[in-house]
């Protein structure tokens, strides 16, 4: 299946958190929409990763997506090395997206920024044809490059080069994170250890980052995203949003 878009990041629930909201404002007109998670989060202080696996499954139903699969890449330990390099080139190739969204390149969580440059550098590769991969069938596939690379803004704060409203879509973005329940809003549970991402107040933190982006194109909410091209447009009014 091509699809429109497809977000890739680190974790499961790294997209829920950050771009899930542009996946389903763009599903909404009708675009392909999916994610690549690279890790099963492993490494994570809470949950397990056949409950991790379980979640990502809700979530997806919850958002509609039309693919979602995970490569099973080393938690806290992937590289931006040859074999995780190619492992993203066939899945870009398999799907061939217009527009790849990905982790940040500066935060917290030191895997988003090392899969950020990953993800970025495969992106690029993907566009070679001499870079050999083969299908599930163990066909050649065709070289692919993506239109933009978008990185989604994560729990370290950027200045946003671009912003997409979603304000329409925002209940069911904070759907799809609260199926992510070992994770998120645990406060109560007490069988494991809290965590930095566990609290209501990081929770709230999500809120408030998508309404400052939504408060500067003058909308509720939306989410933000940096990119290392130039972002070109044919006409002035292909930018719709402007605060007056």
């Amino acid at each position: 299946m091509k699809l429109d878009i497809l977000a890739i990041a680190a974790h499961p629930d790294d997209v829920e958190l950050g771009c899930a909201g542009t996946l389903l404002a763009h599903a909404a007109q009708g675009q392909k929409v999916g994610v690549i998670d690279l890790t099963r989060g492993e490494l994570g202080t809470r949950g397990t990763p056949e409950t991790r696996a379980a979640e990502a499954v809700a979530s997806t139903a919850a958002m509609g997506l039309h693919v979602r699969e995970n490569l099973g890449l080393a938690d806290g330990f992937f590289q931006n090395a040859r074999a995780e390099q190619l492992a993203i080139i066939q899945a870009i190739r398999k799907y061939q997206p217009e527009v790849i969204l990905a982790n940040a390149f500066n935060d917290r969580h030191p895997d988003h920024g090392r899969a950020a440059h990953l993800i970025a550098d495969s992106c690029f590769l993907a566009g070679l044809r001499k870079v050999e991969t083969l299908d599930g069938n163990g066909q050649p596939q065709a070289a692919w490059r993506p239109k933009q690379v978008f990185h989604f803004i994560q729990d370290t704060y950027q200045a946003p080069d671009i912003v997409v409203d979603i304000s329409a879509v925002m209940d069911t973005k904070i759907a799809a994170i609260k199926c992510f329940k070992t994770q998120f809003l645990a406060e109560g549970d007490n069988k494991e250890p809290q965590t930095y991402i566990s609290s209501g107040a990081f929770f709230d933190s999500i809120l408030h980052r998508d309404r400052l982006f939504g408060k500067m194109i003058g909308v509720q909410y939306a989410e933000g995203f940096t990119t290392q091209k130039v972002i070109g447009v044919k006409n002035f009014k292909d930018l719709l949003m402007t605060v007056s």
